[in-house]
């Protein structure tokens, strides 16, 4: 759950206008479980992924919304990312940004997507 796709989710998801500060939380909730989950393993390969996997039950469930969110997100724009964002390494707000400038030509399910998490649903 936790790679490339899922640093685009995220980014996506706090650059939503609405619910901007649930999301800034929930994401803080979730690296500091992810954090304290797999202190010892070492990033890279997927192996923060598999880690967050294997903890997915122990990590609080602001964490479990977020990750499921950001996964769904994720899914919906991933055509759309991989469309119009191909070079664009998922930094800062790099991918939201470049979806932004998109914005009339991204795809109705990613659209509907990025509307929910806006309005705080999904």
């Amino acid at each position: 759950m936790l790679k490339t796709g899922l640093a685009i989710a995220v980014v996506l998801l706090l650059s939503s206008t609405g619910a901007m500060a649930q999301h800034r939380a929930m994401a803080k909730a979730c690296a500091d479980d992810i954090k304290t989950k797999c202190a010892g393993v070492e990033p890279g390969q997927g192996r923060i992924r598999a880690c967050v996997k294997d903890h997915f039950k122990d990590l609080s469930q602001p964490c479990q919304d977020f990750l499921v969110k950001a996964e769904a997100l994720r899914s919906a724009c991933a055509a759309d990312v991989k469309q119009f964002c191909p070079d664009v390494r998922p930094r800062g707000r790099r991918v939201a940004a470049c979806l932004e400038q998109h914005a009339a030509d991204l795809s109705d399910p990613c659209k509907d997507a990025m509307a929910q998490v806006a309005a705080g649903k999904n």
